[in-house]
């Protein structure tokens, strides 16, 4: 069983990181983005209201994101552990979903920092593609699907997100050293970080996190 958080820059490799770790441990991806994306697909009320923020490469309010990290561990698939992606941003969100942790007899065993140079990731997320039905990352030199414009496990269609362009991705990356870098002095002080180099490869980074998490890689 793992409950873990995964923190870092724009583009340092959470996504994918995710997925490699969520296959692993077979616990779910929580990806308040994604939450977010589809419901904006959707055109629910709270996809309406989280479009004005992320238009604007901000982050939503507190109280938007901790209503849905709330709904979803109270799903029965998070019984036996979760992987936090993009969540908590702030300080203040860290400090209530402490709070509901505690209330509920939950604790995080790491939270893993992802650190990489500006540039780098700069390059990373212009590059980026995503697929609109599973989520899935692509790059456009560095990790293309094997059919232009279509997922390799799904089969969905892969664009470019409008939030992925240089300027707004200058604004995500000021917002995440004013708002978000934060936590990692939280998680430090709490005992739980863990930091790893994510300027490499994302088998590169699993292999950190894997050995920094205390357990083998797998000879492949």
């Amino acid at each position: 069983m793992y409950r873990l958080i995964l923190l870092g820059p724009p583009g340092a490799g959470k996504g994918t990181l995710a997925d490699n770790l969520t296959d692993r441990f077979n616990v779910p991806h929580i990806s308040t983005g994604s939450i977010l994306r589809r419901n904006i697909k959707e055109g629910t009320p709270l996809g309406k209201k989280a479009k004005e923020y992320m238009d604007k490469g901000a982050l939503v309010s507190d109280e938007i994101a901790m209503r849905i990290v709330e709904n979803r561990l109270k799903e029965d698939d998070c019984k036996n552990g979760f992987l936090l992606d993009g969540f908590p941003r702030t300080v203040n969100q860290a400090e209530q979903l402490d709070r509901y942790l505690d209330a509920n007899g939950i604790s995080v065993d790491k939270v893993i920092d992802l650190v990489a140079d500006e540039e780098l990731l700069m390059e990373r997320m212009i590059g980026r593609r995503v697929c609109k039905s599973c989520g899935r990352i692509y790059h456009i030199t560095a990790m293309p699907p094997k059919t232009e414009g279509v997922c390799d496990f799904c089969g969905g269609e892969i664009y470019h997100r409008s939030d992925d362009t240089e300027e707004t991705v200058k604004k995500r990356f000021f917002v995440y050293r004013s708002q978000t870098a934060p936590l990692i002095d939280y998680y430090r002080n709490e005992g739980v970080l863990l930091t790893v180099d994510a300027s490499f490869t994302p088998e590169y980074t699993l292999k950190a996190v894997i050995a920094g998490l205390g357990l083998q890689n797998d000879n492949n």
